[in-house]
Protein backbone atom coordinates (compact mmCIF):
# COMPACT_ATOMS: atom_id res chain seq x y z
CA UNK A 1 0.00 0.00 0.00
CA UNK A 2 0.96 3.86 -0.86
CA UNK A 3 3.05 4.92 2.27
CA UNK A 4 0.96 8.04 1.66
CA UNK A 5 -2.28 6.82 2.01
CA UNK A 6 -1.52 5.16 5.21
CA UNK A 7 -1.98 7.84 7.04
CA UNK A 8 -4.56 9.27 6.02
CA UNK A 9 -6.19 6.11 6.58
CA UNK A 10 -5.28 6.39 10.22
CA UNK A 11 -6.73 9.92 10.35
CA UNK A 12 -9.66 9.13 8.77
CA UNK A 13 -10.36 6.03 11.54
CA UNK A 14 -9.00 7.85 14.38
CA UNK A 15 -12.08 10.36 13.11
CA UNK A 16 -14.79 7.68 12.37
CA UNK A 17 -14.08 6.34 16.12
CA UNK A 18 -14.16 9.63 17.97
CA UNK A 19 -17.48 10.21 16.47
CA UNK A 20 -18.77 6.85 16.81
CA UNK A 21 -18.60 5.86 13.32
CA UNK A 22 -18.12 2.28 13.74
CA UNK A 23 -19.83 1.33 17.12
CA UNK A 24 -22.25 3.99 17.86
CA UNK A 25 -24.74 3.62 21.17
CA UNK A 26 -27.87 2.78 20.63
CA UNK A 27 -30.60 4.86 22.40
CA UNK A 28 -34.69 4.85 22.45
CA UNK A 29 -36.32 7.86 23.00
CA UNK A 30 -39.82 7.92 23.74
CA UNK A 31 -41.96 10.85 23.19
CA UNK A 32 -45.03 12.23 24.42
CA UNK A 33 -46.95 12.17 21.57
CA UNK A 34 -47.23 11.81 17.98
CA UNK A 35 -44.24 13.32 15.49
CA UNK A 36 -44.47 17.06 16.27
CA UNK A 37 -42.55 20.25 16.75
CA UNK A 38 -43.72 19.89 20.37
CA UNK A 39 -40.17 17.64 20.01
CA UNK A 40 -38.68 19.70 17.17
CA UNK A 41 -35.35 19.74 19.22
CA UNK A 42 -35.03 15.57 19.02
CA UNK A 43 -35.68 15.78 15.43
CA UNK A 44 -33.10 18.24 14.48
CA UNK A 45 -30.21 16.49 16.89
CA UNK A 46 -30.76 13.19 14.83
CA UNK A 47 -31.44 15.44 11.57
CA UNK A 48 -27.95 17.17 11.81
CA UNK A 49 -25.63 14.74 12.95
CA UNK A 50 -25.72 15.62 16.78
CA UNK A 51 -26.32 12.13 18.53
CA UNK A 52 -24.13 10.69 15.72
CA UNK A 53 -21.43 13.25 16.85
CA UNK A 54 -21.74 12.23 20.76
CA UNK A 55 -21.46 8.45 19.50
CA UNK A 56 -25.01 7.82 20.20
CA UNK A 57 -27.46 5.91 17.48
CA UNK A 58 -30.69 7.88 18.50
CA UNK A 59 -34.18 6.00 17.55
CA UNK A 60 -37.63 8.53 18.44
CA UNK A 61 -40.19 6.22 19.36
CA UNK A 62 -43.82 8.52 18.93
CA UNK A 63 -46.79 8.32 21.38
CA UNK A 64 -50.26 8.80 21.77
CA UNK A 65 -53.03 8.14 24.40
CA UNK A 66 -52.94 4.44 23.94
CA UNK A 67 -48.66 4.28 24.50
CA UNK A 68 -48.32 6.37 27.69
CA UNK A 69 -45.07 7.24 28.38
CA UNK A 70 -44.33 5.23 32.11
CA UNK A 71 -45.94 1.94 30.65
CA UNK A 72 -42.77 2.32 27.63
CA UNK A 73 -40.10 2.94 30.14
CA UNK A 74 -39.02 -0.85 30.34
CA UNK A 75 -38.57 -0.71 26.28
CA UNK A 76 -37.05 2.69 25.94
CA UNK A 77 -33.72 4.16 27.65
CA UNK A 78 -35.29 7.73 28.23
CA UNK A 79 -38.30 9.30 27.71
CA UNK A 80 -40.48 13.01 27.54
CA UNK A 81 -43.08 13.32 29.86
CA UNK A 82 -44.52 15.68 32.23
CA UNK A 83 -43.66 15.60 35.85
CA UNK A 84 -47.04 15.06 37.36
CA UNK A 85 -47.56 11.60 35.41
CA UNK A 86 -43.77 10.52 35.84
CA UNK A 87 -44.20 11.13 39.52
CA UNK A 88 -47.33 9.25 40.16
CA UNK A 89 -45.78 6.27 37.98
CA UNK A 90 -43.03 6.44 40.55
CA UNK A 91 -44.98 6.53 43.69
CA UNK A 92 -47.19 3.25 41.93
CA UNK A 93 -43.55 1.65 41.19
CA UNK A 94 -41.94 2.41 38.07
CA UNK A 95 -38.65 4.61 39.26
CA UNK A 96 -38.65 7.34 36.97
CA UNK A 97 -36.00 9.63 37.66
CA UNK A 98 -35.97 13.66 36.06
CA UNK A 99 -32.79 13.51 34.55
CA UNK A 100 -33.17 17.03 32.23
CA UNK A 101 -36.03 19.99 31.83
CA UNK A 102 -36.06 20.89 28.73
CA UNK A 103 -39.42 23.44 28.78
CA UNK A 104 -38.79 25.53 31.24
CA UNK A 105 -42.48 26.92 31.34
CA UNK A 106 -46.04 25.28 30.26
CA UNK A 107 -48.23 25.56 27.71
CA UNK A 108 -51.69 24.58 29.21
CA UNK A 109 -54.42 26.59 29.08
CA UNK A 110 -58.15 26.37 29.53
CA UNK A 111 -59.92 28.87 26.60
CA UNK A 112 -63.67 30.08 26.99
CA UNK A 113 -65.47 31.65 24.10
CA UNK A 114 -65.73 35.89 25.01
CA UNK A 115 -69.75 35.61 24.19
CA UNK A 116 -70.14 32.80 26.69
CA UNK A 117 -70.81 32.44 30.29
CA UNK A 118 -67.44 32.39 31.84
CA UNK A 119 -65.64 35.60 32.55
CA UNK A 120 -63.62 34.73 35.48
CA UNK A 121 -62.97 31.79 37.81
CA UNK A 122 -66.15 32.70 39.55
CA UNK A 123 -67.54 31.66 36.88
CA UNK A 124 -67.12 28.22 36.68
CA UNK A 125 -69.10 26.24 39.17
CA UNK A 126 -72.23 24.74 37.74
CA UNK A 127 -70.69 24.91 34.21
CA UNK A 128 -69.09 22.04 31.77
CA UNK A 129 -64.89 22.68 31.07
CA UNK A 130 -63.16 20.44 28.91
CA UNK A 131 -59.85 18.59 29.98
CA UNK A 132 -57.67 15.32 28.46
CA UNK A 133 -57.17 12.34 30.55
CA UNK A 134 -54.26 9.87 30.29
CA UNK A 135 -52.95 11.88 32.91
CA UNK A 136 -52.74 15.19 30.90
CA UNK A 137 -56.05 16.18 33.72
CA UNK A 138 -53.73 16.14 36.67
CA UNK A 139 -52.76 19.75 36.34
CA UNK A 140 -56.87 20.55 35.53
CA UNK A 141 -57.46 19.09 39.16
CA UNK A 142 -55.10 20.27 41.02
CA UNK A 143 -56.27 23.60 39.54
CA UNK A 144 -59.72 23.11 40.72
CA UNK A 145 -58.83 21.92 43.82
CA UNK A 146 -56.92 25.13 44.55
CA UNK A 147 -60.20 26.62 43.88
CA UNK A 148 -62.05 24.79 46.30
CA UNK A 149 -64.16 23.36 43.17
CA UNK A 150 -66.11 19.94 43.34
CA UNK A 151 -65.39 18.06 39.77
CA UNK A 152 -68.67 15.93 40.38
CA UNK A 153 -71.24 18.73 39.10
CA UNK A 154 -73.89 20.23 40.77
CA UNK A 155 -74.44 23.94 40.91
CA UNK A 156 -71.46 24.22 43.46
CA UNK A 157 -68.91 22.44 41.21
CA UNK A 158 -67.69 21.92 37.89
CA UNK A 159 -68.67 19.26 35.47
CA UNK A 160 -66.18 17.90 33.64
CA UNK A 161 -65.77 16.70 29.71
CA UNK A 162 -63.21 14.07 29.23
CA UNK A 163 -62.51 15.85 25.66
CA UNK A 164 -60.56 14.79 22.39
CA UNK A 165 -57.53 15.81 21.63
CA UNK A 166 -58.72 18.49 19.41
CA UNK A 167 -61.23 21.38 19.53
CA UNK A 168 -64.43 19.84 18.89
CA UNK A 169 -65.81 20.22 22.16
CA UNK A 170 -65.70 23.82 22.01
CA UNK A 171 -67.06 24.00 18.14
CA UNK A 172 -69.81 21.49 18.83
CA UNK A 173 -70.75 23.19 21.96
CA UNK A 174 -70.10 20.44 24.38
CA UNK A 175 -67.87 22.34 26.90
CA UNK A 176 -67.82 25.89 27.80
CA UNK A 177 -64.00 25.81 27.90
CA UNK A 178 -61.56 23.61 26.44
CA UNK A 179 -57.91 22.57 27.25
CA UNK A 180 -55.18 23.46 24.82
CA UNK A 181 -51.46 23.52 24.45
CA UNK A 182 -50.26 26.81 23.17
CA UNK A 183 -48.16 25.49 20.57
CA UNK A 184 -51.44 23.27 19.38
CA UNK A 185 -54.62 23.50 19.86
CA UNK A 186 -54.85 26.72 20.44
CA UNK A 187 -53.76 27.46 16.79
CA UNK A 188 -56.28 25.08 15.75
CA UNK A 189 -59.11 26.86 17.81
CA UNK A 190 -57.87 30.24 15.81
CA UNK A 191 -58.52 28.50 12.56
CA UNK A 192 -61.76 27.36 13.63
CA UNK A 193 -62.91 31.02 14.11
CA UNK A 194 -62.52 31.43 17.87
CA UNK A 195 -59.24 33.76 17.43
CA UNK A 196 -57.54 35.79 20.80
CA UNK A 197 -59.58 38.50 20.53
CA UNK A 198 -62.79 35.94 20.99
CA UNK A 199 -61.53 33.72 24.14
CA UNK A 200 -60.62 34.59 27.37
CA UNK A 201 -57.50 32.10 28.17
CA UNK A 202 -56.69 30.84 31.35
CA UNK A 203 -52.93 30.13 30.92
CA UNK A 204 -51.83 27.93 34.10
CA UNK A 205 -47.48 29.70 33.95
CA UNK A 206 -49.60 33.07 33.78
CA UNK A 207 -51.98 32.20 37.31
CA UNK A 208 -48.77 30.62 38.95
CA UNK A 209 -50.90 26.80 38.46
CA UNK A 210 -48.52 25.68 36.08
CA UNK A 211 -46.85 21.90 36.48
CA UNK A 212 -43.20 20.86 34.97
CA UNK A 213 -44.24 19.20 31.29
CA UNK A 214 -41.87 18.15 28.50
CA UNK A 215 -38.82 16.54 30.94
CA UNK A 216 -36.86 13.83 30.15
CA UNK A 217 -36.94 10.90 31.93
CA UNK A 218 -35.27 7.66 33.09
CA UNK A 219 -35.43 4.36 34.87
CA UNK A 220 -33.72 4.87 38.79
CA UNK A 221 -32.14 1.35 37.74
CA UNK A 222 -30.30 2.82 34.34
CA UNK A 223 -28.68 4.99 36.29
CA UNK A 224 -26.09 2.91 38.42
CA UNK A 225 -24.80 1.94 34.94
CA UNK A 226 -21.64 4.76 34.65
CA UNK A 227 -21.78 3.63 30.91
CA UNK A 228 -25.27 5.13 30.60
CA UNK A 229 -24.87 7.69 32.86
CA UNK A 230 -22.31 8.76 30.40
CA UNK A 231 -24.97 8.01 27.50
CA UNK A 232 -27.16 10.20 29.08
CA UNK A 233 -24.56 13.12 29.29
CA UNK A 234 -24.07 12.93 25.68
CA UNK A 235 -27.81 12.62 25.03
CA UNK A 236 -28.89 15.65 26.56
CA UNK A 237 -26.11 17.87 25.41
CA UNK A 238 -26.88 16.72 21.86
CA UNK A 239 -30.56 17.41 22.32
CA UNK A 240 -30.18 20.85 23.87
CA UNK A 241 -28.38 21.45 20.83
CA UNK A 242 -30.49 20.33 18.77
CA UNK A 243 -33.41 22.29 20.31
CA UNK A 244 -31.04 25.55 19.80
CA UNK A 245 -30.87 24.83 16.66
CA UNK A 246 -34.78 24.19 16.04
CA UNK A 247 -35.15 28.13 17.74
CA UNK A 248 -33.09 29.60 15.63
CA UNK A 249 -33.24 27.91 13.06
CA UNK A 250 -38.01 27.45 12.84
CA UNK A 251 -38.47 26.97 8.99
CA UNK A 252 -35.56 24.34 8.81
CA UNK A 253 -37.56 22.49 12.02
CA UNK A 254 -40.91 22.79 10.93
CA UNK A 255 -39.53 20.81 7.64
CA UNK A 256 -37.10 18.04 9.28
CA UNK A 257 -40.56 17.76 11.63
CA UNK A 258 -42.47 17.09 8.41
CA UNK A 259 -40.22 15.22 6.97
CA UNK A 260 -39.91 12.71 10.08
CA UNK A 261 -43.71 11.92 10.64
CA UNK A 262 -44.44 8.60 8.58
CA UNK A 263 -48.10 9.18 9.29
CA UNK A 264 -48.31 12.39 6.93
CA UNK A 265 -50.34 13.92 8.73
CA UNK A 266 -47.44 17.03 10.13
CA UNK A 267 -48.43 20.00 7.92
CA UNK A 268 -45.67 22.94 7.27
CA UNK A 269 -47.75 25.56 8.12
CA UNK A 270 -49.02 23.83 11.45
CA UNK A 271 -45.67 22.78 12.62
CA UNK A 272 -44.13 26.46 11.91
CA UNK A 273 -46.55 28.09 14.41
CA UNK A 274 -45.87 25.04 17.03
CA UNK A 275 -42.17 25.95 16.99
CA UNK A 276 -42.70 29.39 17.39
CA UNK A 277 -44.90 28.79 20.38
CA UNK A 278 -42.35 26.37 22.09
CA UNK A 279 -39.49 28.69 22.05
CA UNK A 280 -41.91 31.05 24.03
CA UNK A 281 -41.54 28.38 26.74
CA UNK A 282 -38.01 27.38 26.54
CA UNK A 283 -36.50 31.03 26.33
CA UNK A 284 -33.30 30.40 28.49
CA UNK A 285 -33.19 27.01 28.67
CA UNK A 286 -30.48 24.99 29.16
CA UNK A 287 -32.06 22.06 30.35
CA UNK A 288 -31.37 22.28 34.18
CA UNK A 289 -34.13 21.67 36.28
CA UNK A 290 -35.56 24.41 38.32
CA UNK A 291 -35.96 23.26 41.91
CA UNK A 292 -39.00 26.11 42.74
CA UNK A 293 -41.40 24.45 39.48
CA UNK A 294 -40.58 21.07 41.12
CA UNK A 295 -41.43 21.96 44.47
CA UNK A 296 -44.57 23.55 43.67
CA UNK A 297 -45.67 20.61 40.53
CA UNK A 298 -45.05 18.07 43.79
CA UNK A 299 -47.18 20.54 46.28
CA UNK A 300 -50.09 20.60 43.73
CA UNK A 301 -50.25 17.36 43.41
CA UNK A 302 -49.99 16.16 47.16
CA UNK A 303 -52.76 18.97 47.77
CA UNK A 304 -54.77 17.46 44.89
CA UNK A 305 -53.99 13.99 47.28
CA UNK A 306 -53.03 12.62 43.47
CA UNK A 307 -49.60 11.69 45.69
CA UNK A 308 -50.24 10.04 48.89
CA UNK A 309 -47.08 11.21 49.93
CA UNK A 310 -43.96 13.81 49.02
CA UNK A 311 -41.85 11.36 46.56
CA UNK A 312 -38.20 11.11 47.75
CA UNK A 313 -35.13 12.54 46.68
CA UNK A 314 -34.30 10.04 43.82
CA UNK A 315 -37.18 11.55 41.99
CA UNK A 316 -34.91 13.98 40.00
CA UNK A 317 -31.10 14.37 39.63
CA UNK A 318 -29.07 17.25 38.68
CA UNK A 319 -25.98 14.76 38.34
CA UNK A 320 -26.61 14.56 33.78
CA UNK A 321 -26.89 18.25 33.77
CA UNK A 322 -23.89 19.20 35.92
CA UNK A 323 -21.59 17.14 33.73
CA UNK A 324 -22.84 18.88 31.07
Amino acid sequence: MNKLIMPALAAAFALASATGAFALDPIKLQIKWVTQSQFAGYYVAKAKGYYEAEGLDVTIVPGGPTTPVPQQMASVDVGVEWAGNALIAREKGIKMVNIAQPFRNGGLELICPKDGPIKTEADFPGHTLGSWFYGNEVPFFAWMHKLGYSTEGGPDGVTVLQQNFDVSALVQKQADCISVMTYNELGQAADAGFTADKIIQFNYSDMGNALLEDGLYVLEERLADPKFKEDMVKFVRASMKGWDYALANPDEAAQIVVDADDTGAATLAHERYMVGEVAKLMAGANGVLDKATWDRTVQALMDQKVLTAAPDAGAYTTEITDAL
